[in-house]
């Protein structure tokens, strides 16, 4: 695995931090002086599992198999969310995760018109001879059209999925390893709505916590903080630009020395009927190490409304370099009340 920086993280520890959280995340959502509204906050609840397999330019086949459970407090300005992932990995040991959220936050609507939510599939990156490699992690993008209601006019966004990388170490024979992974408390601030001819923007903030196993694989066992911004324009009725990008601090293990990371994905959106909307982005994320050409894939997805409270997706996407997976699709069902 990676080197040790001989500070394991116990079970009390990670409780802790859980328990840390999910009070952020409960004293947020009783703050009205911060998220004052005209009518009653929504709760939002997820599932996103994904799969991603490739060899990353090296000799062995590596697969991550990452299954986050979002809670998702709905705000007139913005949303506040805990993610918490189940991650299993089976390689030789030469993939460390890097970042914590793997799963598309997709896009909210603070008005009455319609909105999605997206589903990212995660790659993993495998480098030979120890040299490392950024994966690639597909952002999946939900963004719905606007619509004016009670609460003012909605602000349509498509969430960005998290860097997905990985990093290589120390080769050994095949295995596979599973447990909890890290997780991820993330903000997301509705700063413009779409007009005639101006997109929505939001502001988006990440932290992520070291809950998950250093000596396993699945986690550095440091924290990593990120930002970014989400663009949507409606280009006709049926039509969707989106255009996402952010930068992650990475943190730093003994014995290693992170390059930061920034990512962004271009892609459109469009209506097959006014309940089902495909997508298709080209995505590209900073290799953490020098000389490992940057992780590059096309993802593309199917969003399904049920119900105004039920959503569905399905997606997929294919590396196009070297240090992304060669691989991957993912599922999810998003239910709000």
């Amino acid at each position: 695995m990676i080197l040790n920086n001989h500070h394991s993280v116990s079970q009390r520890y990670r409780a802790g931090i859980w328990q840390r959280a999910l009070l952020t995340l409960i004293i947020f959502s009783h703050c009205p002086t911060v998220f004052a509204e005209e009518s009653t906050p929504n709760w939002q609840i997820s599932a996103n599992p994904s799969y991603s397999q490739g060899d990353y330019g090296g000799s062995t086949t590596s697969s991550v198999f990452y299954l986050p459970f979002a809670v998702k407090r709905l705000f007139s300005i913005g949303d506040l969310s805990v993610t918490v992932p189940f991650v299993s990995i089976t390689s030789d040991g030469s993939v460390t995760l890097l970042g914590g959220d793997r799963s598309g936050g997709g896009g909210s609507n603070s008005g009455s018109g319609s909105d999605s939510s997206g589903s990212g599939s995660g790659g993993s990156g495998s480098g030979s001879n120890g040299s490392g490699s950024s994966g690639s992690g597909s952002s999946g993008s939900g963004s719905g059209s606007s619509g004016s209601g009670s609460s003012g006019s909605g602000s349509s966004g498509s969430g960005s999925g998290g860097g997905g990388s990985t990093i290589s170490t120390t080769q050994r024979n095949k295995q596979t390893e599973s447990g909890l992974g890290d997780v991820t408390l993330a903000a997301r601030y509705y700063l413009l709505d779409e007009r005639d001819w101006t997109p929505s923007v939001n502001l988006t903030g990440r932290v992520k916590f070291p809950t998950a196993s250093e000596n396993k694989g699945l986690g550095t066992g440091k924290f990593d903080y990120g930002f970014g911004s989400e663009l949507a324009k409606s280009l006709t009725r049926d039509l969707i630009l989106y255009i996402d990008g952010g930068y992650t601090f990475l943190g730093d293990p003994k014995g290693r020395n992170f390059r930061n990371q920034w990512n962004y994905d271009v892609g459109l959106g469009y209506y097959l009927t006014d309940d089902l909307r495909a997508s298709v982005f080209y995505e590209e994320y900073r290799a953490v190490v020098k000389g490992i050409p940057n992780a590059r894939d096309i993802y593309s997805d199917l969003n399904y409304r049920i119900t105004n409270a039920i959503r569905v997706n399905v997606g997929g996407f294919v590396g196009l370099s070297d240090s992304a997976a060669d691989f991957g699709f993912s599922g999810g069902i998003r239910l709000r009340f």
